[in-house]
């Protein structure tokens, strides 16, 4: 599966923002779909995922409450709702997929471009 995230930008703190992630190629049904980020400087990390048919969400303790992960599988579609944003949720966020609920959490099998978001006043 070929995943795009998109949806980034620059934001003030306190703000809302969503991101999007396009998949095509296979069935993106059969897909757990993960979101993670990198800040400058740090490595990347596990932001939350959701299972195939939408009704299960897990996120890290860092986000939780602030984000909300949902998808439309007719759509072909993932999408990461931030709100209450703050300076250090800036970093380049990335869509992942895999058929493995435990492999995507650490180690997911397709990876999208990422998307820059930045939180500055």
């Amino acid at each position: 599966v070929q995943l795009q995230a998109s949806g980034g930008g620059l934001v003030q703190p306190g703000d809302s923002l969503t991101l999007s992630c396009a998949a095509s190629g296979r069935t993106f049904s059969n897909f757990y779909v993960g979101w993670f980020r990198q800040a400058p400087g740090k490595e990347r990390e596990f932001v939350g995922s959701i299972n195939q048919r939408g009704a299960i969400t897990y996120y890290d303790d860092s986000v939780k409450g602030r984000f909300t992960i949902s998808r439309d599988n007719a759509k072909n579609a993932a999408y990461l709702q931030m709100s209450a944003l703050k300076p250090e949720d800036t970093a380049i966020y990335y869509c992942a997929a895999d058929q493995n609920w435990e492999r995507l959490q650490k180690h997911p099998g397709y990876w999208g471009q990422g998307t820059l978001v930045t939180v500055s006043s």
